[in-house]
């Protein structure tokens, strides 16, 4: 139906950045919501930054002014831009989509990707 496909993680230092990518293949028409969530070893998945169909960004405080999430809705495709990475900030990273409408179909919950390692080393 809908698959995500990230890209963009490493190893980088602390103070550099990255920038992730996600792509949803498949026949998408619309998206209502993209986001993008972390997980560290024993810790629970959080939200990172989340943008709306209308343009509405929400992120985690932690990330503010750091982390921009931005899309291409020609290409169905979302990218987290990371800037000024901490060791906090190590974690996989998940991209996720909401709200979805294909051709004939439209699904409320949310398709996850596989995600991609993110690790910041000081």
């Amino acid at each position: 139906q809908v698959q995500l496909v990230e890209s963009g993680g490493g190893l980088v230092q602390a103070g550099h950045s990255l920038r992730l990518s996600c792509v949803a293949s498949g026949t998408v028409f619309s998206i209502n919501k993209m986001g993008w969530y972390r997980q560290a070893p024993g810790e629970q998945r959080e939200m990172v930054a989340t943008l709306t169909n209308d343009g509405i960004t929400d992120y985690t405080d932690s990330v503010k002014g750091r982390f921009t999430i931005s899309r291409d809705q020609q290409r169905n495709a979302h990218y987290l831009q990371m800037t000024r990475l901490k060791p906090d900030d190590t974690a996989k990273y998940y991209c996720n989509i909401e709200g979805v409408r294909g051709s004939g179909w439209y699904e409320f919950g949310a398709f996850w990707g596989q995600g991609t390692q993110v690790t910041v080393s000081p």
